[in-house]
């Protein structure tokens, strides 16, 4: 019985499945690679062509098998080993559809990896096709599988298969499966090195952006280096041309020298033309003169004989004519000369008739009184004396004219009898200090003068007290070197006298200039000497290495003019150690010498200063060194082979103050007195401090032209305008208006305290204000002329300061005096309490800051105050020399 075939068979083609005969034909696909992009050497690509091509012949198609089915119903065992089989066939066809890789190995990344990409494609689709085949023998195993369901074919029945043909089917299945095994660890180890041409890869773009930047780079220097080359060319062909310039340069040289000759010439030649023109200019218009004269002449000439005889007459009558003026002109001298001479007889007369009334008046004794009553009146005064209610001087004076039986002093005496005994004690004093109703005649001599030549403060009150004195009735004169760095413009009428004044220095006689002009309404002469030193010749006041010898000079210099001059002064001025060496010069020579007619008066602005110098440079101006060089004279304290001027004038003079009382007072001080103090308080009867005043003339808001808005204290709308100005001028900020302004002017040194002003600077700030400082001090008492310009001033308690400023919150001080912020201690806690207290007071109180600032501008720093002190000085102090001249004649 025939049975159904229970499996089949591949081969390389399948063909047909019936009953009787089944052809099964399986082709087998071509193996192909799958892609790869990578670069390979060539060696190993060599060696994987050579697997594939083994690969190949172990694999050669096979013929078509043919299996012959019979009917054998005792074949069991044959079924078995046909199931086998089956199972073998059936596991073994899928296993065909793996997925293959190629075999090559990636040994090197520097192989071209187009080659690799190239060889990968056919891998891929090698792969692609074994694909195929898979979904291709699925479905004929499908197919198969239903045909056989649909002959009745059933499981049990087997195929009987020839042996012979298994063996070949095997063996290739078995080369397939060994050539499968072989791809996957080519597929393997291809991947593995995919992976590492990747990472290479990406190394190698970055090396390839690195070579094209530095491609880019190199482009850029081999430009660079073509401009460099096109420039040295042009460069080489310009210093092959520059030796053709040198050349042509000579030559223009040449030329042009010759043609500056020619130029020269030619400037000669037309110089010379215009002379001729000029001379033929002014021939043509002598010519033209004398055409017209002689037209003129022609005209005359007409009437010459007629008015020959009218002038003829016209002499005889003008012949008459002056000898009755000449009569008449005697007549008229003569009774000028009579009426003069009767004027002078009236007016010697008439001063006859004043001297006698005078001397009735004050010198001759009055009879009508009896003894007892000057007896009474001398025990008075010698009483105020013992209470020290008088001083000696005074006492003697009031005594002098109680002998000589004066009728002031006994109109005086009947005055005050009902008075209190104080009031009675200043009208006595009034007679000491007015003895005289005459003038004084006054001459300072001095280093600066206000505005000519100035340099502190010194300048200012020789130019102040003496326009003062001048008001009051008094003969002022100063003596000034003539600088010539003086502001010449400001001395009026400056002219040289018609003669030369010889003075005594270094053993010779010396010829000085003398110049006389006037400066602020006051006669002044300058002392021009003619030394081969050339002192004042310098360009400068003060500061040169021969400042002793300079002023020394012009010392014995201006005394000597004055006795030459024949004048006869009451009061000779003195300022400062430049001048001091008048006080000496004038009682050991000039005395002697006639010129004792002057009491001396010395000024010390600052004993800061004192011109000391070796004692053997005081033998220039003629002083003995050995009488003067004494502890007692001129000797300084502090080193005694060395002269102090200021000393010198301390001892030798008559009246000696300083700037101030409160001054007075500090240098007779050890700290204040800078070494004079010892001698300041052995002579303390005669040394006085008097507060200078200022120029209220010079400085008044309300004519000061050097304001942009006058202004007064009534208006004081000016004053802030000005205040704004001044800041727009500095760059200083104008925003607030308010906003304090506080200004400093002061020379920067350390008696001013310029630690003190530093911190003043900050401590404004920190207050909110401005702060102007001024590294110099050009006048005196600038406090008194903030004031006079409504600025409070912030001081303190030292020197003229303390008699001029007084604080707002001193209830000791009346409140009319209260005029600006002070403090006692030179320190930053003194600074701080003036500053704290002015700024609030200035923000929490404006109406009460402007009643100040106007309180002050009303205050009167004029010198009426001082200058009556001084003539109250110079008049006591001439007083008693013309009673000490009396009482030695009385003697007599």
């Amino acid at each position: 019985m025939a049975t159904k075939p229970s499996t089949w068979f591949l081969s390389q083609s399948f063909t047909a499945l019936n009953y009787k005969q089944t052809n099964m034909r399986f082709s087998l696909p071509s193996h192909r690679l799958l892609p790869a992009s990578c670069k390979m050497r060539h060696r190993n690509l060599s060696s994987s062509q050579h697997k594939r091509q083994q690969l190949k012949k172990a694999s050669p198609e096979q013929p078509p098998i043919t299996a012959g089915f019979h009917s054998s119903g005792g074949a069991d065992d044959g079924d078995d080993n046909d199931s086998e089989t089956e199972d073998a066939s059936l596991h073994s066809v899928p296993s065909l559809n793996l997925d293959v890789v190629s075999n090559e190995e990636v040994v090197d990344a520097s192989v071209d990896v187009e080659h690799v990409q190239h060889a990968g494609a056919k891998d891929m689709e090698k792969n692609a096709d074994l694909e195929h085949v898979q979904d291709v023998d699925a479905k004929d195993l499908h197919s198969l599988t239903q045909e056989m369901k649909s002959l009745g074919i059933d499981g049990s029945e087997k195929l009987s298969i020839i042996p012979d043909e298994m063996k070949p089917l095997n063996s290739t299945i078995q080369k397939l499966s060994e050539e499968l095994n072989t791809l996957r660890t080519e597929n393997t180890s291809l991947k593995n090195d995919i992976e590492a041409l990747k990472g290479e890869l990406s190394n190698v773009k970055d090396t390839d952006e690195r070579v094209i930047t530095l491609e880019k780079e190199c482009m850029l220097l081999e430009s660079s280096l073509k401009d460099l080359e096109s420039k040295l060319s042009v460069s080489q062909e310009d210093v092959s041309k520059l030796s053709s310039l040198k050349v042509e340069c000579k030559d223009l040289w040449e030329k042009v020298e010759n043609l500056q000759a020619l130029l020269d010439k030619a400037t000669k030649q037309a110089d010379q033309a215009i002379l001729v023109l000029q001379q033929n200019q002014e021939l043509w218009k002598k010519v033209d003169k004398l055409e017209e004269s002689l037209e003129e002449a022609n005209i005359y000439k007409l009437s010459s004989e007629k008015l020959q005889q009218y002038n003829e007459l016209m002499q005889q009558k003008i012949k008459l004519l002056e000898e009755r003026l000449k009569q008449s002109d005697e007549e008229i001298h003569s009774y000028v000369l009579l009426y003069q001479e009767s004027v002078l007889e009236f007016q010697d007369t008439l001063n006859t008739l004043k001297e006698e009334s005078k001397k009735k008046a004050l010198d001759e004794p009055v009879d009508d009184m009896p003894w007892e009553f000057w007896s009474r009146l001398l025990l008075m005064i010698d009483g105020w004396l013992l209470e020290n209610k008088l001083s000696i001087d005074d006492a003697k004076l009031l005594r002098d004219m109680v002998w000589k039986r004066e009728s002031r002093i006994r109109d005086i005496y009947l005055e005050c009898r009902e008075k209190n005994e104080h009031e009675a004690v200043s009208m006595f004093l009034k007679l000491t200090s007015s003895p005289r109703s005459q003038a004084l005649y006054v001459i300072h001599i001095a280093a600066e003068m206000a505005p000519v030549a100035k340099v502190g403060g010194l300048g200012d009150v020789v130019t102040g007290l003496g326009k003062a004195l001048q008001k009051r009735g008094h003969l002022v004169e100063i003596i000034l070197p003539k600088y010539d760095c003086m502001q010449y413009d400001g001395i009026g009428n400056l002219r040289a006298l018609d003669v030369v004044l010889e003075s005594y220095f270094d053993g010779k006689l010396y010829k000085n200039n003398i110049w006389v002009g006037i400066i602020e309404g006051l006669p002044v002469y300058f002392i021009e000497p003619l030394h081969p030193g050339k002192f004042f010749w310098r360009g400068h006041f003060y500061g040169e290495h021969d400042d002793f010898k300079r002023f020394s000079f012009f010392s014995r210099a201006a005394l000597e003019f004055l006795l030459q001059a024949g004048k006869k002064p009451d009061v000779i001025h003195c300022h400062d150690w430049q001048t001091a060496f008048v006080a000496p010069l004038y009682w050991d020579i000039y005395a002697p010498k006639g010129l004792n007619s002057a009491r001396i008066c010395f000024t010390c602005h600052n004993f800061e200063y004192q011109g000391t110098a070796p004692a053997s440079e005081l033998a220039s101006c003629g002083l003995d060194v050995q009488q003067l060089n004494r502890p007692d004279r001129m000797q300084d304290n502090s080193a005694h082979d060395r002269v102090n001027p200021i000393k010198g004038a301390v001892v030798f003079s008559n009246i000696v103050t300083t700037v101030s009382p409160t001054y007075a007072q500090e240098v007779r001080t050890s700290e204040g007195g800078r070494g004079l103090h010892s001698t300041l308080n052995f002579h303390a009867k005669k040394f006085i401090g008097i507060l200078n005043g200022i120029d209220t003339d010079a400085w008044n808001p309300v004519t000061d032209t050097l304001l942009k808005v006058q202004y007064s204290a009534n208006d004081l709308q000016g004053k802030a305008e000005n205040k704004i100005a001044t800041r727009r001028r500095l760059g200083l900020s104008t925003a607030d208006a308010r906003q304090p302004l506080v200004g400093c002017i002061t020379r920067l040194v350390p008696q001013k305290g310029v630690h003190l002003i530093r911190h003043a600077i900050y401590r404004t700030l920190e207050l909110g204000g401005q702060f102007l400082l001024l590294g110099s001090s050009p006048v005196a008492h600038i406090q008194m002329i903030a004031m006079r310009y409504g600025s409070i001033p912030i001081a303190r308690k030292t020197g003229g300061l303390n008699d001029s400023v007084f604080d707002v919150d001193d209830d000791t001080i009346p409140l009319q005096f209260q005029n600006g912020y002070t403090f006692l201690n030179p320190d930053e806690k003194g600074v701080n309490s003036a500053l704290e207290r002015a700024f609030n007071y200035y923000r929490n109180n404006p109406e009460g800051w402007q009643q100040l600032v106007q309180k002050d501008m009303k205050i009167d720093f004029s010198w009426e105050s001082s200058a009556s002190q001084y003539e109250e000085l110079y008049s006591k102090s001439v007083a008693r020399q013309e009673q000490q001249q009396v009482s030695l004649n009385y003697r007599k």
